[in-house]
């Protein structure tokens, strides 16, 4: 899944409203992506990095809806669009896109399980603990969790991941609908990501297909202690193990380089005798 921040202020650097013809930008970038490797497109018009603000349901649009449609028309990759916004959704949808990828895991807008339901697309549910009053931000490193409270990390993150699932099911959609994702660097400490990515198997577990996260995020800076552009060594380490504990889909910024990380991961993991090896 390569990301297309459709935003002025993505934590990455990678944000496509700076450029000066954003909708060109947005389409050359997700080219690029396919030529690349990525099957799926995942488009925001709403910056999550620790500290952002949020954006009205019309902004987000006006960022989205143009290079939704255009895309549509021209790519054979699936068309995502990362909002936890209802009417967002349906819009996109309506322009073309397949796919919804709720940060909220339908926390913030319970209506978008029935736009997910009514339009049969898969969506994602996200776990999301973030709160400004835990946020940390350094002018190199940028923003990190610091002192979220779980007394069991795992624990907590499966159980309200299910309770995102109850939300969906009640709302109509469908399990085989449903892909989750544990959310790296949304409410947790660097420790705690990097505890989750080791464990990953054990939301696998759950029996919903994996979507991670973790491209050029902080915890890669702050373990390694390296700015968003020099993480990308750290981001193929942290997606080799996360495919090795279970993880489906890789959503990243760098789509080249991880599609032969992940490649040669999975050559190795399903060569005779790994599954003595990697479990």
């Amino acid at each position: 899944m390569g990301i297309l921040n459709l935003t002025p202020d993505s934590f990455s650097g990678d944000g496509l409203l700076q450029a000066v013809n954003p909708l060109e930008a947005a389409l050359q970038q997700a080219r690029a992506f396919v030529e690349a490797g990525a099957h799926i497109l995942d488009l925001g018009g709403e910056s999550t990095r620790p500290g952002s603000q949020p954006v009205s349901a019309e902004d987000e649009l006006a960022r989205v809806l143009r290079v939704v449609s255009a895309l549509a028309g021209e790519t054979p990759a699936v068309i995502s669009v990362d909002t936890y916004k209802a009417r967002v959704a349906e819009e996109a949808l309506l322009a073309g896109a397949d796919w919804i990828n709720d940060v909220w895991g339908l926390r913030a807008d319970p209506a978008l399980g029935k736009v997910a339901a009514r339009y049969g697309v898969p969506i994602v549910l996200m776990h999301n603990r973030s709160q400004p009053a835990y946020a940390e931000l350094q002018e190199r490193l940028g923003g990190r969790y610091v002192g979220m409270p779980y007394r069991d990390l795992l624990g907590e993150v499966k159980a309200e991941l299910m309770e995102s699932v109850t939300l969906a099911r009640e709302a109509g959609v469908r399990d085989e609908q449903i892909i989750l994702d544990p959310g790296i660097g949304f409410g947790k400490t660097v420790e705690q990501n990097l505890e989750l990515i080791n464990r990953l198997d054990e939301v696998k577990a759950l029996g919903f297909p994996l979507l991670l996260g973790v491209s050029r995020k902080s915890f890669i800076g702050y373990t390694l202690n390296v700015p968003p552009a020099e993480r990308l060594p750290g981001t193929a380490a942290a997606c080799v193990v996360g495919i090795l504990h279970g993880a489906d889909i890789l959503r990243v910024h760098d789509v080249g380089f991880i599609v032969q990380v992940a490649r040669m991961t999975d050559a190795i993991r399903r060569a005779p005798g790994a599954e003595n090896v990697v479990k």
